[in-house]
């Protein structure tokens, strides 16, 4: 069964893409595969599309499949040689070597410990890899990836609410940041960093996160300010 952009799609469906020959050049997120010469779905959900060629499967996951590429929040558990595992909520931890930071060498290894919460990129990803980490960009500087700093409060919530505060047209961060100082690590594998100057402004904060789940983006306006106005009256 072919199916279009904003269908409600199940396991083995199949994209109606624009035409042949922009098969070879489709960008294929979360929920698709490829299968000889069609594009498969792979999990149940909606099917969304960005641009021109860039397809996903717009699905209320909870356990987070890697995608190369992805920014995500994690916690160092453990380390193996000079190679540190990283929980990002996967099947599998990922690995991320000490190398993959800033300015790292042999003789100058990052202060990394058991415990700490990186921001990093998913370097590779598939089913017969296991996941690598970088906190590096292309260009080798760390911009906003690396360890981040001490006193932050770590969250979860799902796949969908985490694209839909990412979405452009979704106000919340910024409304709540022009009235709030906040610093926030947003992970595509529904994970969150937050840090505020109080445990009130954190606690009010991720509740309204949380709460916007089920939202519409007007909703989500009225809710930033009904926030922000009760942490001014407190």
């Amino acid at each position: 069964m072919e199916v279009n952009v904003g269908d409600v799609v199940l396991p083995g469906d199949v994209i109606q893409a624009p035409n042949t020959n922009d098969k070879g050049k489709l960008i294929l997120g979360p929920g698709l595969c490829r299968h000889m010469d069609e594009v498969l779905i792979t999990t149940s959900g909606v099917l969304r599309k960005k641009g021109r060629n860039v397809y996903w499967v717009d699905s209320h996951r909870k356990r987070y499949v890697p995608v190369k590429g992805d920014t995500v929040v994690g916690v160092v558990v453990n380390r193996s040689g000079d190679t540190f595992k990283v929980d990002i909520g996967s099947s599998e931890q990922a690995s991320l070597s000490y190398l993959a930071f800033e300015g790292a060498t042999k003789k100058n290894r990052p202060d990394v410990q058991i415990g700490d919460i990186v921001f990093a990129k998913l370097l590779e990803a598939s089913r017969d890899l296991e996941p690598e980490l970088v906190c590096v960009d292309s260009y080798g500087k760390k911009g906003k990836l690396g360890v981040l700093p001490e006193g932050g409060f770590i969250f979860t919530c799902s796949l969908n609410l985490i694209r839909k505060i990412l979405n452009p047209k979704c106000q919340m961060l910024k409304i709540l940041g022009s009235e709030i100082p906040y610093d926030i690590a947003v992970g595509m594998n529904g994970k969150l960093w937050l840090k505020t100057k109080s445990i009130k402004e954190t606690i009010a904060i991720v509740n309204a996160i949380l709460t916007a789940e089920h939202l519409q983006h007007h909703e989500i306006a009225s809710l930033c300010d009904d926030v922000i106005n009760a942490l001014k009256g407190m």
